[in-house]
């Protein structure tokens, strides 16, 4: 398995070729032209499900429970997973996210569940 990487959307500027980057927010970033930023696919059904997004609100004392729905979310949708499973298989990945917080967000979960699965 190769490298995932987590990048916020918002400091994007351009993606490596031996790159494979994945969008894994269920909204557009804000303010971010689909043409201005550099990735190869959107996958929204791997985010978390509108109720636990609003729920947890990037609430850092949120976090721990919001890792554990998130993870049962994941084990219930793995195959929404399957292309990033299969190009970290072949490389280097970047998981682009819109949130504020680098440490308390859905890309850090995504990423964990991902490597567990390896």
């Amino acid at each position: 398995m190769g490298p995932i990487d987590l990048q916020r959307a918002y400091d994007a500027r351009g993606k490596a070729a031996d790159t494979t980057t994945f969008l894994v927010d269920r909204l557009w970033p804000r303010g971010i032209a689909k043409t201005d930023l550099d990735y190869d696919s959107w996958i929204k059904d791997v985010a978390p499900s509108s109720e636990l997004r609003s729920w947890f609100g990037h609430d850092p004392e949120r976090f721990a429970e919001f890792r554990t729905r998130y993870f049962a979310e994941l084990n219930s949708n793995k195959a929404a997973l399957e292309p990033i499973i299969a190009a970290a298989r072949k490389g280097r990945v970047v998981l682009l996210y819109a949130a504020k917080d680098r440490e308390h967000n859905q890309a850090v979960v995504l990423r964990e569940w991902i490597t567990h699965q390896s």
